[in-house]
């Protein structure tokens, strides 16, 4: 099948019944074999062969670099848009070396086979996956590498590799001594070992130790280059105006005024996402290209697609949930009906924008018959083939340089590689047009909050009965919302049933012992959609947490102490990390000054589970978050200072969806916001102190890029539910 058919709405279904076979087998079929690498040691010796029986993401000639004067490069196989990987990755690998950490840098990896996430067969970065996808190849790969460092230098100096000892880039053995960078060229032309041993957490001298990231002073001196800075000679810039209603088209147009604007070279008509098509602005830079998007006049064809309207599709929703739907757990409802205490509770969320800092760009040059693409890309195999589907060429060439990025949130790992895509398009046109060069899409503030792919918006419906001591005898739950993998590859092997697992997550799996019964309706519409920071947790956490605590409240319970007995014994890392971040904040000992109240949440996402326990109060009727302190279990963390800052800007993100106006509306089908002058977010004025402490482990690390952000909100809402009396049962918040 190929790719640009598989991304249709035809061609996904075909790959839905194909399963997950077909997507790890479209993942090899858009990589590189490793044998297209020139693999050669700093003095361009090519490396001995590798055993068979080693895969390409176990050889070191891919990951491990030594330069003559020592320097270690470890290429990092995931995009790194600020959670940290081009930091903790390297650290795996230099743990195992024994390298001098000094002498370590990180550089992120091109496209290729090498560098395919061992799981689900494509090179990616999501679902907080990266350091715990990592832990045991990174190490593995390490390993190897001081393996053959050491075999070179037992031949050297005449010993037995036994004899032999390394530390901080040194290897020593019969009296004599030699740094990484004299062995490389010998090291790798040794065999790469088979199995290797792996260090014992106690002997660890670096994982697990803060360790400042070594992008920090590129970043902070503003000389890190983003994808959005790269540039070559001779490059066009490119700006696309899009329909006002997705899946919209161009009826008619006129580019005479576009023409006329100094510095424009071409408009031409281009084929866009899901079916639309729009205009492509080539000029000589951004802002020729901004005035000459701005000169165009353009008649659209929006009759035939839907128009979506916030507040009708919220009334659907409303609606639906009352309604039976697809069942996903069942429970014994019998007590319900006569249950002494009730809560009935609808809640609502909006659509949600990514909203990164690094709009999406692409730098792109295609010359008829290969192509090289700069972009700081979330699914390299993915876009890669992509890519190679419109060009009509083959994965291989098509080479992906992945570029660092200013963040993302899930919105650059797009099943559809939309803007990669589109890039593509207008790349071929510009071709088949008679020109030749490199051109640089950039989306603009408002094409980024105006171009979909959303978190998608959802309603909840409760209907929960209890007794007077808070023992729940019956909870019926309802979720209407949109899916996300429906209509992707990813709906074979993730989408059971009918339903969307990553929509449920957080209700279906709660930890809390109590008789659920839930159900979901997946309503379509002309809104796309797609993962964001921490999925389906960013509201499942919010109803649970915050109906939990509900009934704390209204039986006189505390609601730390409530949890822990709705958690029972069989969940060590919640009642570890609630416990934690309940004792570091003072929770029940410390008194708080007037008008202020605690506020407490904990939920488990990606592996991992975060506690918070936040202070807060109302300031001429709005809320404030004052102080917030975080339990963390995430097993060994590899870089405490990574988890800290993961968990302090998760929660600034989830602080930024109870704010007025973190909501993306529609009306007659027309996204309402454009900028951050009309979507909030969250600043920093806003932002409270926070306290992250992290639960001692030796256990192998889970996710930390998302489990920060879910329990915030509601912990929060708790907070101000005590003050008010009043329930939240909606983002942004609203306490009229």
């Amino acid at each position: 099948m190929k790719y640009d058919q598989l991304m249709s709405r035809a061609g996904e279904q075909q790959a839905a019944a194909a399963g997950r076979r077909h997507f790890l087998k479209l993942g090899a079929s858009a990589g590189f074999a490793l044998g297209l690498f020139a693999v050669h040691d700093s003095t361009g010796a090519q490396q001995a062969a590798a055993p068979a029986g080693l895969k390409p993401g176990q050889q070191p000639s891919a990951f491990v670099r030594i330069d003559t004067d020592g320097t270690v490069t470890v290429l990092v196989n995931r995009l790194d848009f600020g959670q940290g990987v081009i930091t903790s990755l390297p650290m795996l690998v230099a743990e195992e070396m024994d390298a001098d950490w000094s002498k370590v840098q990180g550089e992120l990896a091109p496209a290729g086979d090498a560098y395919k996430d061992p799981g689900f067969g494509i090179q990616m970065t999501g679902g907080s996956n990266s350091v715990r996808s990592s832990w045991q190849q990174y190490r593995e790969l390490g390993a190897r590498t001081r393996a053959m460092l050491v075999a070179a230098a037992a031949q050297r100096f005449g010993v037995a590799p036994t004899a032999c000892r390394v530390s901080n880039g040194v290897v020593t053995g019969g009296g004599k001594r030699a740094t990484f960078g004299e062995l490389a060229a010998d090291a790798m032309k040794q065999p790469v070992p088979q199995t290797v041993a792996l260090k014992n957490a106690k002997d660890f001298k670096l994982i697990g130790k803060p360790t400042v990231r070594l992008d920090a002073r590129a970043k902070a001196t503003g000389q890190q280059k983003f994808g959005i800075d790269a540039h070559v000679a001779g490059v066009k810039t490119v700006l696309f105006l899009r329909p006002p209603v997705f899946g919209g088209k161009v009826a008619s147009f006129d580019a005479s005024k576009a023409r006329a604007v100094k510095g424009v070279v071409e408009v031409l008509e281009v084929q866009l996402d899901r079916g639309a098509s729009g205009l492509a602005v080539i000029a000589d830079g951004y802002w020729p290209a901004k005035m000459g998007r701005d000169a165009l006049q353009v008649a659209w064809n929006t009759a035939d697609v839907e128009k979506v309207d916030s507040e009708k599709q919220l009334a659907q929703y409303k609606e639906l949930a009352a309604r039976p739907g697809l069942k996903v757990r069942e429970a014994d409802l019998s007590r319900l009906a006569s249950a002494p205490r009730k809560i009935s509770a609808v809640y609502s969320f909006p659509y949600l924008a990514h909203a990164p800092m690094e709009p999406l760009n692409c730098l792109i040059d295609f010359d008829g018959r290969s192509c090289k693409i700069t972009a700081g890309s979330q699914f390299q195999t993915v876009d890669q083939g992509a890519v190679a589907a419109v060009l009509k060429l083959k994965p291989q060439d098509v080479q992906l340089v992945t570029a660092m990025a200013g963040g993302g949130f899930g919105r650059r790992a797009v099943p559809s590689s939309d803007y990669l895509v589109e890039a593509a398009r207008v790349a071929d046109a510009w071709r088949l047009n008679g020109n030749s060069g490199p051109l640089k899409i950039v989306w603009s503030r408002e094409d980024d909050i105006k171009g979909g792919y959303y978190r998608p918006a959802h309603v909840h419906r409760a209907e929960i009965g209890f007794d007077e001591k808070g023992q729940v005898l019956g909870w019926d739950h309802t979720i209407v919302g949109q899916s996300i993998l429906m209509g992707t590859p990813f709906e074979a092997f993730m989408v059971k049933n009918g339903v969307d697992g990553v929509m449920t997550e957080g209700v279906a799996d709660t930890p809390y012992q109590v008789p659920l019964s839930l159900q979901v309706h997946h309503p379509k519409a002309n809104v796309p959609v797609l993962w964001w920071r921490s999925v389906g947790h960013t509201h499942t956490a919010f109803v649970m947490e915050t109906l939990v605590d509900e009934i704390a409240r209204s039986t006189g319970q505390d609601p730390v102490a409530y949890r822990r007995q709705l958690l029972g014994d069989k969940h060590k890392h919640h009642r570890a990390a609630l416990d934690l971040a309940v004792e570091k904040s003072g929770y029940g000992r410390r008194k708080l000054p007037k008008g202020q109240a605690f506020g407490v949440a904990v939920h488990e996402s990606f592996g991992s589970v975060v506690a918070y326990v936040v202070e807060a109060s109302v300031r001429e009727g709005q809320p404030v978050l004052h102080r917030v302190t975080a339990g963390v279990a995430c097993g060994t963390a590899v870089n405490p200072l990574s988890v800290e800052a993961q968990v302090q800007g998760a929660a600034l993100m989830a602080l930024g969806t109870t704010l007025p106006g973190a909501a993306i509306t529609l009306k007659d089908g027309v996204v309402q916001q454009s900028n951050f002058g009309d979507y909030t977010v969250a600043r920093m004025p806003q932002m409270p102190a926070v306290a992250v402490h992290i639960v001692p482990s030796v256990e192998a690390p889970t996710g930390m890029g998302e489990p920060g952000l879910p329990p915030l909100a509601p912990a929060f809402a708790n907070a101000l539910a005590r003050i008010t009396g009043k329930p939240l049962r909606s983002l942004p918040f609203d306490l009229a």
